[in-house]
Parts: structure tokens; sequence; C-alpha cells
């Protein structure tokens, strides 16, 4: 078998026959030839380009790879750290100039989103117990007066329970329709201080302080100082992440909005991150499934992780990694441009105790392996999943075809051909 579906498929951890049928397949129904090697070739060109600016040796030891990375990524940080005005984000004002970077540089336009009055009237119908006791609000019209509602759909994330959330409040989604949506801009906001104390354990169980709303178009930050070497580009890279995701997600809501009988239906298949949890037929080895979140983070060895996917997290990360980079072409002096295109990257090495450990050379799992450095927790996932997408995007013709494929097929759960 050739070495390069071989290196491929152990980077993947899956079965080298599995990536063998997959490219032959793939090689019959697009006519390309040589993909894996050509994968792999500019793989190579790319490790070799990055060892030499980081000034390390190509025999070199796992760890010494490993920490030129965070080194790299560590100095990328502190450059601009000071570039956004040294962000405090425990507020939007300190958070500012990070925001309205991010939002320039993802540029992703107005979505289809939640009405306002929409989700007032959903709040009324399920007022959510436990953020009106933290707040000292016996009524829920004197939160619904007193309180942001994007900053308090937000709270539901971190404040109520779960099981009350999927069986109570969100069970009112089945209802929604066409007309509960709109046209409009994505909001950025920092949740004022006074939630902090009620997100605490969500801190504790997200690892970061940046998530979002898909139905509502809202990316929100928690308020924390950013103390952490890292702390800044991962913010950072987060919300630009999240800005390309719900841009995403708008797309799908558009395109279910033109079949409105099964329109919530779809809509909740989304925002609880559907993904088939069924084993497709072992002949057809050219479906490929659509995983719509990190299952990594879940259950490393879930089996979906190792047949044939797209994950459109990683394509987001992708584009949010070409805005970091693009970042360079306005303020050369940040030397960010090291990281264009190494989302797919790594390599093998060898520790001193004679062992193969994987590298990833992805922006986004060093950074992440940064902050959480004190904790020993290295990063790997983001790489693997973005060569199963690199795979399919050198098949099916570039990014944009494969995002097109991606929606298309959304709601069925994989690609066929």
């Amino acid at each position: 078998m050739d070495k390069s579906i071989e290196r491929i498929a152990r980077v993947l951890r899956t079965d080298k026959d599995t990536v063998g049928n997959l490219c032959k397949r793939m090689e019959e129904v697009t006519g390309k030839r040589n993909i894996p090697q050509k994968v792999m070739e500019e793989n190579d060109i790319l490790v070799e380009k990055s060892l030499t600016a980081l000034g390390v040796g190509g025999k070199a030891f796992n760890f010494e790879v490993y920490q030129a990375l965070i080194a790299k990524v560590k100095k990328n940080d502190a450059t601009i750290f000071d570039l956004f005005r040294k962000p405090r984000c425990i507020d939007y004002k300190g958070c500012k100039t990070l925001l309205d970077f991010a939002k320039e540089l993802a540029n992703v336009g107005d979505g289809f989103f939640l009405k306002k009055e929409k989700a007032i009237e959903l709040l009324k119908s399920e007022p959510p117990v436990n953020i009106m006791k933290a707040l000292g609000y016996k009524e829920i019209g004197e939160l619904i007066e007193k309180e942001d509602i994007d900053q308090v759909f937000a709270a539901l994330r971190f404040g109520e329970e779960r099981e009350w959330l999927n069986e109570v409040f969100f069970a009112q989604y089945r209802d929604l329709t066409v007309n509960d949506f709109e046209r409009r801009g994505i909001r950025l906001e920092v949740l004022d201080g006074k939630w902090l104390t009620i997100a605490e354990q969500f801190l504790k169980k997200k690892y970061h302080n940046v998530s979002h709303l898909k139905e509502l178009g809202v990316i929100f930050v928690i308020p924390l100082e950013l103390k952490t070497p890292g702390e800044t580009m991962r913010v950072f890279g987060l919300i630009l992440h999240y800005l390309h995701e719900v841009s995403f997600y708008a797309k799908l809501f558009t395109l279910y909005a033109q079949t409105p009988s099964n329109f919530s239906e779809r809509i909740i298949s989304c925002l609880r991150g559907d993904v088939l949890d069924e084993q497709m037929h072992s002949h057809v080895v050219s479906n490929w499934l659509i995983v719509q979140r990190y299952l990594a983070k879940e259950d490393e060895y879930d089996w979906r992780l190792f047949a044939p996917h797209v994950n459109p997290e990683a394509l987001h990360w992708t584009k949010a990694e070409e805005d970091v980079a693009r970042l360079n072409e306005r303020f050369e002096n940040l030397d960010l441009h090291f990281w264009h295109n190494l989302d797919f990257v790594g390599e093998f090495y060898r520790t001193e105790s004679g062992v193969d450990n994987l590298v990833s050379f992805n922006l986004i799992d060093t950074v992440m392996s940064l902050v959480m450095e004190k904790d020993m927790i290295k990063y790997l996932y983001h790489h693997q999943e973005a060569m199963w997408n690199k795979l399919f995007m050198e098949y099916v013709g570039g990014r944009d075809e494969m995002e097109r494929l991606t929606v298309e097929n959304f709601m069925k759960g994989y690609i066929a051909f």
C-alpha cells in the first residue's frame, strides 16, 4: 500500500484500508489521481518550512518541536495583546478593539435569526427560575424590562439546569415558524460582571469563556481578565471561529425556511448538534458523514471519528486561522503568516524514550495547549479533523465546494458519491 495512505491513516488513527478504499473510490468518481501523495507532499513542505522558521532541526525530538511551536504562539500572543491595546475583556469597552478587529476580518455579513420579540415571548412562557432568583427578580416582566435579552439568553446556557433547558424551555422551539426569524447582523456581547458567579461551573466545564447562540446570532464573552499566556489569541480565535460558525448556521436556517413544514424540526436538529449514529453499509466506501461537532471532546474513541467524514467545525477554524494570517497583511511585524495553511499539518517525532508521538502544527491546537499547559493537556483533534476536510476538499475542488455540499446534505447527515 502507498506510504502516503499509511501516513494519513496513522494521523487519523484509522485503518489504512479505510483510507485506501475511500481514496480509490473518490478517484473513480472524480478522476483525480494521487491525492494522498499530494496531501502528504504539501504536509512535508510546510513542516520543513515551519521548522526552518522556528530554527529547529529535522531530527529534533518531539518535545523540541512542540516547545518551539508553543514559544512561537506565545510570542504571537504577546504582539496581538499589544495591538488590541491590552484587552482585559472584563467589559465591552475593555474588549472592544479585539471584537472590532474580529468582526472586520471575518466579514460574514447578515444572517437569519430569531426575532427579539419572539425571544421575549419564550421567556415569558417559561421563566428561567434560577436566573431570576440569582438576580433577585420575582416577576419575569421585571427581568425583561431591566435586563438585556441577549445576555439573558446567553445565561440560560450556564444558569439553568440542562434537563429543564432541553425538556421545558427548548421544547418551545418545536412551534417556531419562519415568521419568527428575520435578517440582521451578528451581535458580539461581553456579559455584565454580575453573570460571572452564575457562570463559574460553565467555565470549568468549557475551558474557555466564549460561546454563542446560533438561533439568535449572538456571540458572547463571559468577562474574565486575560492573564494566561495564549489567552488573547484563544479568545480572538474563538470569536473569529464563532463568527464563521454562526454565519454557516444562518445559511442553513435560510435554506430550511424554503420548506416551512419542517422548519422547526431542522432548527432543533442544528442546535442539538445531531450526528448520524448508525453504521452505513460497509461496501459504500464513498459516503462521508457530516460531523457537526468535535466528537473527540466527548469520546476520543467514538467510531465516527475513524469513519470518512467532513467536519464543519474544522472548516470554521480554517477560516478563522486565515483571518489571523490576514491580520499580518496589515501589520507585518506581528509575524502571524507563519500559521497560514497549517491547519491540516502535523508530523510524528520521537520522544527521548523512543516512542513516536504526533505533533500538531495547527494554530488552535497549539494555542489551546499553551493555555492548558499547566494542566499538561495537549490538543491534536483540530488538526486531525482538518486532515479529513483536506482530503475531501482536494477531491471535490476546494473549500467552497465542500461547504456547498455540506449545507445541501446537512439534514441527511452524510454526503454520498
